[in-house]
């Protein structure tokens, strides 16, 4: 199964098994907006807790808030979003298509690094462990080629990026021929500014001043409140604040399902420091962050850096925590020093002093800050799309299995009676209130025994507990862990503290 293959089946997968579904379905459903089902929710619900207490608990310099989505039109103005908040948009007039310049230019570097990536994958094949994949990219003539190809291109589109020039973004696209996906052809608009933001009214008088925006980032919130929650909390500096929250952003192109929607989720922590140390944060930042998503055991090897060439008109460093998606390795989340620009600019557009008096040091100063910024639908994607296997069994069966994270994952434990009768489901109700109030359960009784694990495993349920007939005498249940698919034979009065040692989220935090 191709990468692309398995992305199309993940789609499907979750909406069969309750995960996501498509926004207002019965009405052909709205373009780049989804529902979390029944399991989604629970799901996600796990991913900001994990972010949420590895943040504000075991941080004691980190705290939570929740500010609003509608804020002062003024919040925008200050923060560049007004100004600067656009993508180079680009249309095909054969399809009438819409599309990022940036993206197609993108898309056209990555296909060259698959090539190469290929002919790698050829040599590995050809010389096996004597291999040397340095000396093989440094004198392969195909490799050299497509080398100097990528580098001249994205020297350009680069060159294009700094200095905002729509005109050498289109040339590009038509230097390199690339063609709309859809009609197969070249006939392209020129590339003009797109601003993201989604607007609205607060009254319906309709006048202009009545304008205000869906918040495309929650960091403004945290900005604003800086005052507030410095002051009541008397917090020194260093010091963060958390916050999850929804954001709006009208994509000209939102695809790869929940990757880029146009209404989503984000876990954002904006971190103050002294100006002047805000680096050595920074650094200790991106660790702290690469550890979190390492911790889950997805496998550190699909994680890398990505240093920002093109950095925002806020900020003097920039990094992406990229993942391995099924479509390649794209942003996860981003480490930001953002300077003072945005708590500055909102002290000269407010006309409020907005700055931290130092006692150690006896001076005032506006605080820099380093920003954390994850996307939770993001987060979701790739802990569903890295869990997602489909396993070949000995007795020739397979099954699909979601391998989700223990701590994770939306239901902990399914009770099983083997039977409809002989007392069976009366005990394994006696089981489930053991266990309900710690742990997300499911109780199932339907079909065969075979069909309910299989059901479990679709839906990444780490723990099935069979009741049967031994019982009611030894009181006694069996236990079938989902990755292994080993089973033991555990006492009822052992059987919360099995589950707990395994799906305990604090067990998971304590490897941070």
């Amino acid at each position: 199964m191709t990468q692309e293959e398995l992305f199309k089946v993940l789609v499907a997968h979750c909406k069969e098994y309750g995960f996501i579904f498509p926004s207002s379905e019965i009405y052909d459903g709205l373009a780049a907006v989804y529902d979390y089902g029944q399991l989604g929710v629970e799901l996600k619900n796990n991913i900001k807790r994990y972010w949420w207490e590895a943040m504000t608990r075991l941080n004691e310099n980190v705290v939570g808030i929740d500010s609003c989505v509608f804020m002062h039109p003024k919040v925008w103005v200050a923060s560049g979003h007004v100004a600067a908040f656009n993508d180079p948009l680009i249309d095909n007039k054969d399809s009438k298509k819409r599309y990022r310049a940036d993206v197609l230019i993108e898309d056209y570097l990555a296909k060259i690094e698959e090539k190469m990536n290929k002919e790698v994958a050829k040599g590995k094949k050809r010389f096996g462990e004597a291999f040397d994949e340095a000396q093989f990219r440094a004198t392969n003539p195909n490799i050299l080629r497509e080398k100097a190809k990528y580098d001249e291109v994205h020297s350009r589109y680069v060159a294009a990026e700094e200095s905002n020039d729509l005109k050498a973004l289109k040339q590009i696209i038509e230097d390199c021929e690339i063609v709309c996906p859809i009609s197969g052809t070249k006939n392209w608009t020129d590339v003009r500014q797109f601003n993201l933001m989604f607007s609205t009214a607060i009254s319906n008088t309709g006048e202009s001043d009545d304008k205000i925006y869906l918040r495309p980032e929650t960091a403004q919130g945290i900005f604003v409140d800086y005052l507030n929650v410095q002051k009541t909390g008397r917090m020194k500096i260093p010091f963060g604040i958390a916050q999850i929250g929804k954001a709006f952003r009208n994509e000209i192109v939102a695809r790869q399902f929940i990757f880029r929607m146009r209404e989503f989720e984000q876990m954002e922590m904006e971190f103050f420091v002294r100006p002047g140390t805000e680096m050595e944060w920074f650094k200790k930042w991106k660790e702290t962050r690469l550890k979190w998503h390492v911790n889950l055991g997805m496998g550190a090897e699909n994680y890398r850096f990505h240093d920002h060439e093109k950095l925002a008109h806020y900020a003097n460093a920039a990094t992406d925590i990229e993942f391995n998606f099924p479509f390649g390795f794209k942003e996860l989340e981003g480490i930001h020093s953002r300077t003072d620009f945005d708590l500055s600019n909102h002290a000269k557009l407010s006309g409020r002093k907005i700055q931290y008096f130092d006692s150690e040091t006896g001076e005032s100063y506006t605080p820099y800050c380093v920003e954390t910024s994850i996307g939770l639908d993001r987060m979701f994607l790739a802990v569903l799309s890295h869990s997602y296997k489909v396993e070949e069994l000995e007795n020739g069966e397979s099954r699909v299995v979601l391998s989700i994270p223990a701590p994770l994952a939306p239901i902990k434990v399914a009770v099983l009676p083997l039977l409809k009768k002989n007392g069976l489901p009366e005990l394994a109700q006696e089981v489930v209130n053991e266990l309900k109030y710690d742990f997300a359960y499911q109780y199932d009784e339907k079909d065969s025994i075979g069909r309910r694990y299989r059901r479990q495993d679709a839906i990444g349920t780490p723990f099935c507990v069979t009741v049967d007939m031994e019982s009611l005498e030894d009181h006694c249940v069996t236990v079938r862990d989902r990755d292994t698919m080993e089973q033991v034979r555990v006492p009822i009065a052992e059987l919360h503290a099995m589950i707990d040692k395994k799906v305990n989220m604090s067990n998971l935090l304590r490897n941070l």
